[in-house]
């Protein structure tokens, strides 16, 4: 596939990573010659110095060709966004989408706007944070949680601590004992992902990730240990676009809400935007305001500063005071690791749930949704199954399905269960997915 990345920044760069393992022709472009240098030692492409908006540029960049246009330079340039993903698709691009960071352009009575200038996409990186931070908060016993079909099927993570019931068992008694309703689907242990078996057993500080429905939940959470807890109390540090949407979210949805920004006149301007929320000035790196806040009795709290260490020490603080959920905005993906090893109960990272929401466009029209799981190696799929793909050919156990992937669940209809070896896969089924990356190839041909 021809791709034609408008934007070197952080999103950008990442895609063009991403991406660049996937045999695809890459083209990046960017009138910053320093991204494009950066990008360029890391990844074998080809990179042109221009404006996204210039006609001529688009030319050289050859958008006429390009099967993904994807139009991702840095917020502040996201009118630039637009005009070149409209100018690619007029010049013949097959498919555009451009990274926005305005919410209004988002509502449905806009969208024939966007159809009109041919775009087909368009995504609010901070937005789709917010909507994933508002899930962990719905589910404080994990660390990671996708709904999947609707709500049908969940994948959860959690990390599993000393004294776990599950430790030292391996997944096939686990499941002995209990109804199938969940299925551990990846295990990070020691940096390394693996696709587990039924002879594998549960170790502490397994980062366990895990494919359940709504029956299931329950039994996962309190075979790991974990339980949820209700939010009434939230605190979040930073006044960043992902801090004040996540504020106004939980208004009305929460006892209190609170936000400490260190901008006297941004704090200003919070307070008559956010009526609800209680808006603190003060230094967000100072322990002692925290504690002055009763951080001891907040149920939440919620680091999305513009640095990813103060996010990382300001929620380990919180947990050392009794913080029963903790999430930090990491930009830096190598600290993602780090932090989870440290203590900090959830990561969000803009640039993976944004490259997971668009790598999907590289796929098959039958992939609804592909997203990397925080902490791992690891990829999650969502297909829908074609007639006649080799994976309805036979019981799951018997169709030579890739080691390095697992199926986790099905939805057929509006039932759903979780696969296991004498499982049948049914034309139209929408199918849960875990895999590692070098398998995703070979995944993608049993629903083809």
């Amino acid at each position: 596939m021809k791709i034609v990345i408008a934007g070197a920044g952080e999103v950008g760069s990442h895609l063009a990573m991403m991406l660049g393992d996937e045999r695809h022709s890459i083209t990046v472009i960017d009138h910053d010659e320093d991204r494009l240098r950066k990008v360029a030692e890391a990844v074998d492409l080809i990179v042109i110095h221009g404006m996204p908006t210039s006609i001529a540029t688009l030319e050289q960049a050859h958008a006429d060709k390009a099967d993904l246009f994807i139009a991702v330079s840095p917020s502040v340039e996201q009118d630039m966004n637009v005009v070149s993903a409209a100018f690619a698709k007029k010049m013949g691009a097959r498919k555009v989408i451009a990274r926005i960071n305005n919410d209004e352009y988002l509502r449905p009575e806009h969208s024939a706007i966007f159809t009109d200038l041919g775009i087909d996409y368009l995504f609010y990186p901070e937005k789709n944070a917010v909507a994933e931070i508002l899930n962990l908060l719905s589910q404080t016993g994990t660390t990671e949680f996708m709904d999947f079909s609707g709500g049908h099927l969940q994948l959860i993570a959690y990390k599993l601590e000393e004294g776990a019931p599950v430790i030292g068992k391996a997944l096939r008694e686990v499941y002995k004992n209990n109804s199938i309703d969940y299925r551990a689907v990846a295990i990070s242990r020691n940096g390394k992902t693996v696709i587990p078996s039924g002879d594998d057993k549960f170790k502490a500080d397994d980062l366990v990730f895990i494919v359940t429905n709504k029956e299931g939940l329950r039994d996962a959470l309190k075979d790991s240990g974990k339980s949820n807890v209700n939010v009434r109390k939230a605190l979040i540090l930073g006044g960043t676009r992902i801090g004040v949407m996540l504020a106004s979210a939980l208004e009305g949805r929460v006892e209190q809400v609170k936000l400490i920004d260190s901008d006297r006149e941004h704090c200003e301007g919070l307070a008559e935007d956010l009526p609800e929320t209680l808006i603190i000035c003060g230094d967000i790196r100072n322990t002692d305001l925290l504690i002055e806040e009763d951080i001891h009795n907040i149920d939440a709290f919620v680091a999305v500063t513009g640095s990813s260490e103060t996010n990382i020490l300001s929620c380990l603080f919180a947990k050392r005071m009794g913080v029963k959920k903790t999430i930090a905005e990491i930009e830096n993906i190598d600290y993602i690791r780090l932090a989870e090893n440290m203590g900090v109960d959830t990561i969000i990272n803009k640039k993976l749930i944004t490259a997971g929401r668009i790598f999907r466009f590289t796929m098959g029209s039958n992939v609804q949704s592909i997203r990397m799981l925080n902490g791992s190696d690891a990829e999650v799929l969502e297909f829908i199954v074609k007639a006649g793909s080799p994976i309805t050919k036979g019981k799951v156990r018997d169709i030579d399905f890739p080691e390095d992937a697992v199926i986790g669940g099905v939805v057929r209809g509006k039932t759903n269960f979780i696969a296991v070896g004498d499982s049948e896969i049914k034309p139209y089924d929408r199918v849960v997915v875990v895999s590692l990356p070098a398998a995703i190839s070979r995944v993608s041909k049993f629903f083809e």
